[in-house]
């Protein structure tokens, strides 16, 4: 680029503030309004039960779950653009791995949905006694929960990435910075901790996801009340240019 850059991506940021506060609301809602407060985890039967006892709830978690998903697509592209002054490839990676953790996540969702299919007798060409789908409901919730940890790892690594990225910015507030990359260690340890040491890991949730949400709940509402510096970010960005 010869030219300087004559813009500051305001509205980008607070677009992305809006579309971060509604992952951290909506992540919360499917978790422990949906997931927790339906499955139990020990009780294939009392977890069935429930889910068709609140099946609209349900299928809006599901949905809710895939808006969560259009909206990391959607933060992905625009803090990239928003943290490409302090360092283009810190950013590239930052969106990249955010990027994957969502398409992850996107096909394991699907797996949120099938106890759906198997309980309500959508499940074409099955006929299995009931305790046996409810088995399958569960084990499906299972494997979900395991899906949704491998994504946290690659999430882990986008926050760390994305906190680095706004130390080196000057139009940032460093603080939050270290909150996400305290942010992103958190969901490593928890995610590798779960597949490696279970006990360990139990020992440390819900705990251990503390500083996440106050990271992100902090750099969403940064984003969307106060933005960025445009001057400062217009002096970051140009000094790059050349």
């Amino acid at each position: 680029m010869s030219e300087k850059l004559a813009a500051a991506p305001t509205l980008e940021a607070r677009f992305a503030g809006a579309a971060y506060l509604y992952i951290v609301v909506a992540g919360i809602f499917v978790e422990l309004f949906v997931r927790s407060s339906l499955i139990v985890p020990s009780d294939a039967a009392a977890t069935a039960a429930n889910i068709l006892g609140a099946e609209q709830l349900y299928r809006g978690g599901f949905v809710a779950e895939l808006f969560v998903l259009v909206c990391d697509v959607l933060v992905a592209a625009l803090l990239y653009r928003v943290l490409r002054p302090a360092g283009e490839m810190i950013a590239l990676l930052a969106a990249a791995f955010r990027l994957v953790m969502a398409a992850m996540l996107a096909a394991n969702a699907l797996n949120h949905f099938e106890p759906v299919l198997l309980l309500g007798g959508e499940a074409v060409g099955v006929s299995l006694p009931t305790v046996q789908l409810e088995a399958l409901a569960l084990q499906a919730l299972r494997l979900q929960a395991v899906g949704y940890s491998a994504g946290l790892v690659f999430f882990g690594f986008a926050c760390l990435f994305a906190g680095v990225g706004i130390i080196r910015s000057a139009f940032l507030p460093r603080p939050i910075g270290w909150l996400m990359t305290l942010a992103g260690v958190c969901y490593l340890v928890n995610s590798l901790s779960g597949f490696l040491a279970p006990d360990f890991a139990r020992a440390l949730f819900p705990y251990i996801l503390l500083p996440c949400l106050i990271a992100e709940l902090s750099l969403s509402l940064w984003l969307l009340i106060a933005g960025i510096n445009g001057a400062r970010w217009l002096e970051q960005a140009n000094r790059g240019v050349g």
